[in-house]
């Protein structure tokens, strides 16, 4: 009752002041002139170099939330970027679109920055968050770039950590990819159990190529194209040569990224050195050829 009352009273002083009369005293008859302006409504944009106590695909800013990275999180925000003016003219990008894959590769050079190496050689990933369809609609275009730590080589769904990961790759890191004993199931890869350099150990983690030019499906329907390019890795890691007696030296194990993360544009191809034969008891690399023998 009281709500409508004030406005009957509104409307009523309405009437009067449009129908000219007198005006009251200390008054100049301008109801607008002293207010301030209202300001403009600000988009929402996420802020970088902040910890996240969960990972998403999309930010909202009604359930948008920031911790401090010395406590327990999930991913660090370690960039957020704008997509272009091509991008920004069409709807939302997709997994597949060239505007996605940019802004990955922005990412990744970010992360890199950030950590002080490659995020592939580690127990790192990736993700790339976007705004929600009704944000975008309403005009927002940045894109953040979350990087966590994984459980493992195998597992990469990211797990609780403490501390910002910000130069977590120079030196000595823990993070770092190094010795596996590969456990099998026949022929089927199981798991990589980790271990040190100096114990009985199966595989070795030899570095990251970048597949530029297939499809997800001419990839997937080519592993010999990923075995050849890491045995060149492997070649170039134990300085050997990379000839037809490599394959009796060594073998390969390789790792590529999810689907989801080839379609936006990550084609880093993880590869290891593999010794089916015989335990190795050290690191193999730059051994040469008596280090890693024709078996």
């Amino acid at each position: 009752m009281r709500r409508w009352l004030a406005a009957l009273a509104l409307a009523s002083a309405a009437v009067v002041v449009l129908g000219g009369c007198v005006q009251p005293g200390g008054t100049d008859g301008d109801l607008t002139n002293d207010w301030p302006a209202l300001r403009a409504p600000k988009m929402f944009v996420p802020i970088t170099d902040t910890c996240l106590p969960r990972v998403t695909a999309v930010v909202q800013a009604s359930t948008y939330e920031t911790v401090d990275c010395a406590r327990n999180h999930l991913a660090e925000a370690v960039h957020v970027g704008t997509f272009g003016t091509a991008a920004a003219e069409g709807s939302r990008p997709e997994a597949g679109s060239a505007a996605l894959r940019t802004a990955r590769a922005e990412c990744d050079q970010r992360a890199r920055l950030v950590l002080g190496g490659d995020w592939h050689t580690a127990r790192l990933t990736l993700n790339i968050a976007l705004p929600s369809a009704a944000a975008w609609n309403s005009g927002a275009r940045w894109f953040r770039c979350d990087l966590s730590e994984t459980d493992s080589i195998d597992n990469t769904r990211p797990v609780n950590r403490t501390g910002s990961l910000r130069g977590a790759l120079i030196g000595d890191s823990p993070l770092v990819h190094r010795c596996f004993d590969p456990k099998l199931i026949g022929d089927s890869l199981n798991y990589m159990a980790p271990v040190l350099c100096t114990e009985p150990h199966g595989a070795e983690f030899v570095g990251v190529y970048i597949e530029q030019n297939l499809t997800w499906e001419q990839f997937a329907g080519t592993a010999g194209q990923a075995h050849k390019r890491c045995m060149e890795l492997i070649a170039a890691f134990a300085d050997v040569p990379d000839n037809d007696d490599l394959p009796y030296r060594a073998g390969s194990i390789f790792y590529p990224p999810s689907q989801r993360e080839w379609e936006e544009g990550d084609r880093g191809v993880r590869c290891l050195l593999w010794s089916d034969d015989r335990k190795l008891t050290g690191s193999m690399r730059g051994v040469g050829p008596q280090g890693l023998p024709i078996a």
